[in-house]
């Protein structure tokens, strides 16, 4: 039997060439704790990650001018409190009148005692990119939880 020993290759970088989403996006959003301003989740360093105002759905919706080139959106959500099941999508459009297309929507299910953080990593091939939408359903079949989002960085 012939063996050899090849190191495995990285496919994503560490930090990533992030676009700065503070200069290049408008963002709208659906609701908005003040203390959890979406900035804090789009703008690299302020850490407090956002949240809503109220439960239930919400969509944050970036708004680039001028259109973008987008390769990889990684998403970062935390529950510490609540068992809930969350599902997200994620649309894009190359144009702000045509509708959106979903790259992807997916569900994670949180637990207090387990599972509280998911990362998300999409590795996307998006020439031309003005709208960038993510839908957030917090789900919970007992209470009304609010949608929050660590982080959310594209590149």
């Amino acid at each position: 039997m012939r063996k050899r020993i090849v190191p495995v290759e990285q496919t994503l970088e560490i930090d990533g060439d992030w676009l700065d989403l503070g200069l290049l996006a408008e963002v709208e959003i659906s609701s908005e704790d003040p203390e959890y301003p979406i900035e804090s989740a789009l703008i690299s360093g302020n850490g407090s990650g956002w949240r809503a105002s109220t439960p239930g759905q919400q969509v944050i919706r970036l708004l680039f001018s001028p259109p973008q080139k987008v390769t990889r959106i990684q998403l970062h959500f935390e529950e510490m409190s609540v068992a809930r099941t969350q599902e997200y999508a994620l649309r894009w459009s190359p144009e702000r009148s045509q509708p959106c297309r979903e790259i992807v929507r997916q569900q994670w299910n949180f637990s207090p005692s387990g599972a509280t953080v998911e990362i998300e990593d999409h590795l996307v091939e998006l020439p031309s990119v003005e709208v960038l939408e993510l839908i957030i359903d917090p789900g919970s079949e007992s209470e009304a939880v609010f949608a929050s989002m660590k982080s959310m960085k594209v590149s």
